[in-house]
């Protein structure tokens, strides 16, 4: 299997996030991560290492299982270009998803896949609606939606895409995926211990050499197969370890705010979580996706018009809390 690379961002972007790597500290499974003393959020969440290595790219067509369509890796890499592995799958994409505007708007295919379906380092959006999707462009445009964290590549291009996309692209994204619907991509597995990991630039994958380490407080989401999803297959699945007892413990609060800890996300969120009206479904989302969202609410990260709803459920919430929510949300069918 070759290297880990997705989401490189490009070589040439390495001076861009200088200043971040210089601010961070290797840990011994090779993720970056600030010094203890600074970093208050959940490190683990927010996956980033920016001295991953990124090999050389070939133009060498590869071809995956159920596919009939052939990319190389170069394509795989381009941001302004996104694979279409299964063009029965969805409908023709426009040109702001397939291909973008350069220079600052990459194909919203390219990181958030063909049909929506994203992965733990960004958003899924198939099914989202409509409105929701313009007000969180709007909200990435003038700052209101900010980011916890180190300034990963990812945000940072998102940040630079959302402010320089016109009114008619994002109409056009957003009318795009929210007539997909949503895939279950995602299986929990509740254990005491993960398999040994590194960080991939912006997401976990599993140590070639295999092993085991505890799983603590924490969430350990990795792609099945990793060159699939570096490849941007948008069948790619995952599998999101997640601490024993954290899905029963995330469904009492889930259901019944856990006796004032939270509120009911039915409330919102519909009775199975799939959305109503302008409100986002959160079911089947991803784990590592669902706490940095409540930690950067509770924080104030997000402060759009449409924040203020998810203070009530927020304020109170523990780390621990947040993640059991996570990991019964991303156990349900989306």
């Amino acid at each position: 299997m070759r290297a880990s690379w997705i989401h490189a961002f490009g070589l040439g972007l390495a001076a861009l996030f200088a200043s971040v790597t210089a601010a961070t500290a290797q840990t011994g499974s090779g993720a970056a991560v600030p010094p203890a003393a600074t970093a208050t959020y959940p490190t683990w969440a927010y996956a980033w290492n920016p001295d991953f290595t990124v090999p050389p790219a070939d133009d060498a067509a590869q071809r995956l299982p159920g596919s009939t369509a052939a990319f190389s890796w170069i394509q795989a890499r381009d941001l302004f270009f996104a694979p279409s592995w299964h063009p029965e799958d969805h409908p023709a994409m426009p040109d702001v998803v397939a291909r973008g505007r350069k220079p600052d708007v990459r194909a919203c295919g390219s990181c958030h896949r063909a049909e929506g379906t994203g992965g733990p380092e960004n958003a899924s959006l198939a099914g989202l609606p409509v409105s929701y999707f313009v007000q969180q462009m709007a909200d990435f445009k003038s700052g209101a939606r900010k980011f916890s964290g180190p300034q990963r590549s990812a945000v940072v291009l998102m940040a630079a895409a959302a402010k320089a996309m016109t009114d008619a692209e994002v109409q056009a994204a957003a009318a795009y995926y929210s007539a997909l619907k949503p895939k279950r991509i995602i299986n929990v597995v509740e254990t005491d211990s993960a398999p040994k990991t590194y960080i991939a630039r912006l997401f976990f994958v599993k140590q070639p050499g295999g092993g085991t380490e505890s799983l603590g407080r924490r969430i350990v989401e990795v792609p099945d197969d990793v060159e699939q999803f570096e490849l941007r297959d948008t069948r790619s699945t995952f599998t999101a370890y997640v601490p024993v007892g954290s899905i029963a413990k995330g469904a009492a609060l889930a259901k019944n705010g856990g006796a004032g800890t939270t509120v009911p996300c039915a409330a919102c969120h519909g009775p199975d979580l799939k959305g109503v009206g302008p409100i986002p479904g959160i079911a089947g989302r991803s784990p590592t996706y669902i706490v940095r969202q409540l930690y950067d609410f509770k924080h104030g990260a997000r402060a759009g018009a449409s924040s203020a709803l998810m203070k009530p459920t927020v304020d109170k919430l523990s780390e621990d809390d947040m993640i059991s929510l996570a990991a019964y949300v991303a156990s349900l069918a989306p």
